[in-house]
């Protein structure tokens, strides 16, 4: 179990008994995985913290929630609405397998400009990698020295959870969160080793093949009463024992795999061909990349892995069991190529074969010339503040799974037995109401009918 700490003075809706923690002191933010999207948020944190670029994408930095009728006029910014950290609270950790500081990793990965890095590198050169949790097995495309060694599992969890105690107390944070960037892991099925924390500790003492790392930096975090946001498609947190511990610990977990380029596209226009009943004989997607990413995903295991999570988008949003002589008999492919030449400037090209009246075909081309990093920096963000906000919140911060947060994932995580909600626009409207609830602001259902009386 967790060390309790002492709580910060409380904020309370009197109208619903909502109580929030006031956000007092340092944020930690700790990331397994030090690559091309750790590096790029983390810098962009100090660069929007310096006034030098702006946080475009964040929609804690940048949006807003509309309260009560059109008529009234209330629209606030997020951040002014709900009680969030500042971004000058944040404090940062990682681990990596390579050894490189945040300002080399940032350079090497070729994101940003190096006039802008050059302007933050005394800050990016303080965040030094601590030795990560890695098994070749499980991402096979990677190698490093940085790395833990162990009697077995469990004992590297007890030193991820001596490393996170170490930064709680070297960094003075009163709250962390811990949020994975790393790579994608080999698909992997919940067996029996998964179903209770006694039978995981069990099986990682035997260093059991079905615990990926990723799953001993949750079950370290959870332990410690810190929440885990999964940012890959990887198994980790999708799993009763981590749904257990975070329940009982009080550490919101959320997944899984970021909601970044050709994916988010998909949840733009397939709840658009749905609300006007046009049907779908076929999408088919191709993605071409050169960073990290694609490096790992050039292994089927890796490439499997992150294929179950884009190709089950469609499937939830079009509901052909439902509509099935719309979307009964679609063709859904998924391509990934590792094209070094591109870096981190990814494209992702669909072509999508749809019918509409009388069932005449019509196709759409969608070639999206994206930068996977930039797309993803603002998410974690947002995922961090989110997810702090969650542990703050008496009603929260005992669920376990923030479906809430659905919004930010290609793979939502849901109660089990509950299908996910693929929607982008059904996501944006349960998270905005979830503020809303919170602060004991009416919902928005968006029915209207009071302006016609």
């Amino acid at each position: 179990m967790a060390t309790r700490h002492k709580s910060p003075k409380a904020e309370t809706d009197q109208r619903r008994g909502t109580e929030i923690q006031a956000p007092k002191g340092k944020l930690g933010v700790m990331i397994p995985g030090m690559g091309a999207v750790a590096t790029t948020f983390v810098a962009g944190v100090e660069a929007v913290r310096k006034g030098l670029a702006k946080p475009i994408g964040s929609l804690t930095q940048m949006g807003t929630v509309r309260l009560g009728k059109r008529t009234e006029g209330r629209s606030p910014k997020i951040k002014e609405f709900v009680p969030l950290a500042s971004l000058n609270d944040l404090v940062f950790t990682g681990w990596d397998l390579f050894e490189d500081d945040m300002y080399t990793a940032a350079s090497k990965a070729g994101v940003l400009e190096r006039s802008l890095l050059d302007q933050i590198k005394p800050f990016l050169s303080t965040v030094k990698p601590r030795k990560a949790v890695f098994d070749q097995n499980y991402v096979k495309r990677l190698d490093g020295t940085n790395v833990k060694k162990g009697k077995n599992k469990l004992d590297l969890a007890e030193q991820v959870r001596a490393d996170i105690r170490e930064f709680r107390k070297s960094s003075g944070a009163t709250r962390l969160i811990t949020i994975w960037c790393g790579s994608t892991e080999v698909f992997l099925q919940p067996t029996a080793a998964h179903q209770s924390v006694k039978a995981f500790e069990k099986a990682m003492l035997a260093n059991d093949e079905a615990i990926a790392p990723s799953m001993i930096y949750a079950y370290a975090s959870l332990m410690e009463g810190v929440p885990f946001a999964n940012g890959a498609p990887n198994l980790t947190v999708d799993l009763p024992v981590m749904q257990e511990l975070s329940k009982q610990n009080e550490a919101p977990i959320c997944g899984k795999d970021f909601k970044t380029g050709q994916t988010l596209i998909k949840t733009i226009l397939a709840p658009g061909f749905k609300a006007r009943m046009i049907g779908l004989n076929g999408w088919f997607s191709t993605n071409i990349l050169g960073n990290r990413d694609g490096e790992v995903l050039e292994d089927p295991g890796s490439f499997k892995t992150k294929e179950e999570s884009k190709l089950s988008v469609l499937e939830h949003i079009l509901q052909p069991d439902l509509y099935p002589e719309l979307y009964g008999h679609f063709t859904h492919k998924v391509r990934i190529n590792y094209y070094p030449p591109r870096g981190d400037n990814k494209e992702g090209w669909d072509n999508i074969d749809i019918f509409g009246w009388l069932g005449y075909p019509m196709q759409i081309k969608v070639d999206f010339l994206c930068r996977d990093s930039i797309l993803a920096a603002p998410l974690v963000l947002d995922l961090v503040l989110f997810l702090d906000l969650a542990k703050r919140s008496t009603e929260l911060k005992g669920l376990g799974i923030q479906e809430w947060l659905s919004f930010y994932f290609k793979s939502p995580m849901t109660a089990p037995g509950l299908y996910p909600e693929h929607d982008l626009f059904i996501q944006s409207m349960k998270l905005k109401n979830t503020l809303r609830h919170l602060r004991g602001e009416g919902l928005i259902t968006h029915l209207g009918l009071e302006y016609y009386d």
